[in-house]
């Protein structure tokens, strides 16, 4: 993919490294307003699906709202709230917690992790960050009659009806099929596409698409963690729905329809908010933190320097 800059890495007053990536940004209407580098070229969400795969687990019967609907949807750190969510949804369904077969992990919050393994703790799949989508798929599974020693196979009703859905609120068919960190099949879209989608949940006034908009945005904590990014965004912006995707992915939608996704090539974490809230802002959106508008560089523990959108972006 041919991607373009879109953050500087500054260091005091040099330009120590740069990040390239791909950026679309869709108005209310859904059309491009900004375009940088390919934004229709097929990539993998990763973990920004996990909005429209909760929303295919709801037309299917699952019945999650509130926190755990908001879980569903999450890379959560790992915090307890998290951890007993995961247990919660399994348990309403009669399931065991060995039923999980996503990948055994600690918690990836920082605060998260240190009092995990002050207790001695080790890896497991309920603390992985993809539990809470595992828990539902696992209970989604249970409300249909459907198999669960199974529900990762690409051929499972399951993610066929989370294939339909992705092909149906992105606008376009499916262009490459992948496994995820999780173990779950993982379905690539374009970024143009993943806007479409997010525009589409955010700006829904009834049905399940409102129900996702509205667990998501009321109970951001769940679908992040106490301190991420994620739920800064979402705390700070009415109404948004927003989600954070390994590989240097992210996206938002608004309710007014508007939209933002990218992915920054170099697959780094510590730009993509940057890029995403200098796309927000040159749309014109009010509300995005300016704690998120840049990245601190670090020397010896304090700032230093910033990671900072590059001029295409900044405007």
């Amino acid at each position: 993919m041919a991607h373009e800059l879109v953050a500087e890495v500054w260091r005091g007053d040099f330009l120590e490294s740069v990040h390239h990536g791909s950026v679309v940004a869709l108005d209310a209407a859904g059309r491009r307003v900004l375009a940088v580098g390919r934004p229709d070229d097929i990539t993998y969400p990763r973990s920004s699906n996990k909005p429209v795969q909760a929303l295919a687990m709801l037309r299917h019967g699952l019945d999650l709202d509130g926190e755990l609907l908001a879980l569903a949807c999450a890379s959560h750190s790992g915090e307890d709230f998290h951890v007993e969510g995961v247990t919660a949804i399994l348990e309403r369904h009669g399931l065991p917690l060995s039923a999980l077969q996503c990948t055994p992990d600690l918690p990836i919050g920082e605060d998260a992790l240190k009092a995990h393994l002050a207790r001695g703790l080790g890896k497991a799949p309920r603390y992985m960050n993809c539990s809470g989508k595992h828990a539902a798929m696992l209970a989604t599974c249970v409300v249909n009659g459907w198999s669960t020693h199974d529900y990762l196979d690409p051929a499972h009703p399951l993610q066929g009806a989370i294939r339909d859905t992705l092909e149906e609120l992105a606008g376009e068919r499916i262009g490459a099929e992948g496994v995820d960190g999780c173990g779950a099949p993982l379905f690539g879209i374009s970024l143009t596409g993943l806007a479409r989608a997010f525009g589409s949940l955010a700006s829904a006034r009834e049905g399940h698409e409102l129900r996702v908009a509205r667990a998501m945005s009321a109970h951001p904590e769940w679908v992040g963690g106490t301190n991420r990014d994620v739920t800064k965004l979402m705390r700070a912006i009415p109404g948004a729905v927003a989600k954070d995707g390994a590989e240097g992915v992210y996206a938002i939608g608004l309710p007014s329809g508007e939209a933002v996704a990218c992915k920054i090539a170099d697959g780094s974490s510590r730009a993509r908010a940057v890029v995403l809230v200098a796309a927000l802002r040159r749309l014109g959106v009010a509300g995005a933190p300016d704690e998120l508008a840049t990245f601190p560089v670090l020397g010896h523990g304090r700032a230093v320097g910033a990671i900072r959108p590059s001029p295409v972006l900044a405007g």
